[in-house]
């Protein structure tokens, strides 16, 4: 994960927003170059509606970009500050420049408003400064239990390869026949037999997962195994 993504992986910009902290509109692109640590580097950044965004840092010693910004091999403590010094720049543009939004994909997040419109139930979060603190769960409101959990984890990690990218995905209880469809994995980190994994990547469409979250709902009510 780069340090953009990191900051803003659940972040979308407000084109107002960019231009009044002092982005220019540039082809259908926003950019700003702004110096940092007191004139010692300049920092390049350039946004693409509505979530993506890259950078770089000018050396202003000797006009060069400042390559060990990114190369993991180079951590001593002037590097690392360089780093924090980028990333609080680019964590006070997400503060000023960007809404909110539950999680990464713009998948996941229709089905998230989807499943608050149609079965009254919001997420929440419930592993709070860990490393899948922005999983969310979704529950019966009467008796607590799950009946989805949206995890972002690698597709890698779904579909057994080595392959880094990252992928929002819903896990569901689901009937038999289920299992095998197009779309359709054996459950990330859950029971094999009984959950499946749906990858929010628009594979499938928002109707077809919306069926098989309705599905899960109705396996895992009250004396439902």
């Amino acid at each position: 994960m780069t340090i953009e993504e990191k900051v803003f992986s659940r972040k979308r910009f407000v084109p107002e927003l960019l231009t009044a902290y002092g982005f220019t509109h540039d082809n259908a692109c926003y950019r700003l170059t702004l110096d940092i640590m007191s004139g010692d580097f300049t920092a390049h950044l350039t946004v693409a509606l509505p979530d993506s965004i890259t950078g770089s840092l000018t050396d202003n010693m000797n006009g060069e970009e400042y390559t060990r910004l990114r190369n993991e091999n180079f951590n001593g403590a002037y590097v690392c500050s360089v780093r924090a010094a980028y990333e609080q720049l680019l964590e006070r543009i997400a503060v000023n420049c960007c809404n909110d939004v539950l999680f990464v994909s713009d998948q996941a997040n229709r089905i998230a408003a989807l499943i608050a419109e149609r079965l009254g139930v919001y997420p929440d979060f419930p592993w709070e400064n860990s490393k899948h603190d922005r999983s969310g769960v979704f529950r019966h409101t009467d008796t607590k239990k799950w009946f989805g959990l949206v995890m972002n984890i690698t597709k890698g990690a779904l579909l057994k390869t080595s392959e880094k990218e990252p992928l929002d995905v819903i896990n569901l209880k689901a009937a038999p026949d289920a299992f095998g469809k197009k779309g359709v994995y054996p459950a990330y980190h859950m029971n094999h037999k009984l959950w499946i994994s749906v990858p929010l990547d628009d594979t499938l469409t928002d109707e077809e997962i919306m069926s098989l979250i309705t599905e899960s709902h109705s396996l895992t009510v009250k004396n439902k195994k």
